[in-house]
């Protein structure tokens, strides 16, 4: 991979987009951030600002409802990576015309990093969600960019960490609420490895216009067999509820955004087993520790070692 290549990060300071703006300058590429004026004194970013200057990465001042200032920024870069969040998803239109204007993009990843959103069994409000992310793969390709879709699954820190239980922050010790009948598998994975893996991608032949897909094996669990592990690693039985996709659907309905959002992913993954109820078809995809079997991924055990 060519180590020069130019990488500009869109939503570089979001949840997702700060891990690869780290990747693809740990990898030592001129990695180039769009930012508002306004996020750099902002004392919430702090951090990551702080970080992204120990890193070198070069600050572009832009927005993406700025055409102007988004076209000079794309005209400094080889490839472009947007990690928007859900409220900005359907305009990254106003990316893909930009690199049209540019020119010079080499390849453009849109913001995905979740399910493959053609291969989604969803439920609102989810389902527009998955179906803004659609919008921009066909406009992508209909435009005729170079691009890669990255298919990440579950966060680590969203999904792992709390054993997908709304409103906790580590992993349940007394009792859990499982959705579905806790037997359909679903795929976890760290930001930091979700991050790597994208950076590898951004000039690989191999993931030319195809999608990528972070399903390391050993990160590939049910619910019921998550759960045993844990048991396993604190020495203590849990007390298993199993919520009904009738009763979760309610629960949906009945619950206002964003926490209803979140609910409708885990109905996809944990009831409609959307994040594996599938092959992976070569011809349109690839997956991503079989390509680069020399990262060193964080497995879903390493990972809740740390809260034993």
């Amino acid at each position: 991979m060519a180590q020069n290549l130019k990488v500009l990060v869109i939503g570089a300071t979001g949840y997702i987009g700060k891990f690869v703006v780290e990747a693809s300058a740990q990898a030592g590429h001129p990695t180039f951030a769009l930012v508002r004026q306004s996020t750099l004194a902002d004392s919430a970013k702090s951090s990551i600002i702080h970080n992204f200057r120990n890193l070198g990465v070069n600050f572009v001042f832009g927005d993406i409802f700025d055409n102007e200032s988004l076209v000079r920024a794309i005209q400094q870069v080889d490839v472009v990576i947007s990690t928007v969040g859900r409220g900005l998803l359907s305009h990254q239109e106003k990316i893909i015309s930009a690199i049209k204007q540019a020119g010079n993009v080499k390849r453009f990843l849109p913001s995905e990093f979740g399910n493959d959103v053609d291969r989604v069994h969803a439920v609102e409000p989810a389902k527009s969600m998955f179906a803004s992310k659609v919008e921009i793969r066909r406009a992508v390709e209909a435009e005729g960019i170079p691009h890669t879709f990255v298919v990440s699954n579950f966060f680590d820190g969203y999904y792992l960490r709390n054993f997908s239980q709304p409103g906790a922050t580590e992993p349940p010790r007394d009792k859990i609420k499982i959705f579905g009948d806790g037997n359909l598998k679903v795929i976890y994975n760290k930001e930091e490895d979700i991050g790597t893996y994208t950076i590898r991608a951004i000039d690989d032949p191999r993931t030319f216009n195809k999608i990528l897909y972070i399903r390391p094996p050993a990160n590939i669990y049910s619910t019921n067999e998550l759960v045993s592990l844990w048991e396993k690693k604190i020495g203590r039985i849990l007390e298993r509820t199993y919520v009904s996709e009738e009763e979760l659907v309610k629960n949906i309905q009945e619950t206002p955004v964003p926490l209803s959002t979140a609910l409708a992913i885990s109905h996809s993954a944990f009831v409609k087993g959307d994040h594996t109820n599938f092959e992976i078809e070569p011809s349109i995809g690839v997956e991503a520790s079989e390509l680069y079997p020399n990262v060193h991924y964080t497995t879903v055990e390493d990972y809740l070692n740390q809260f034993v």
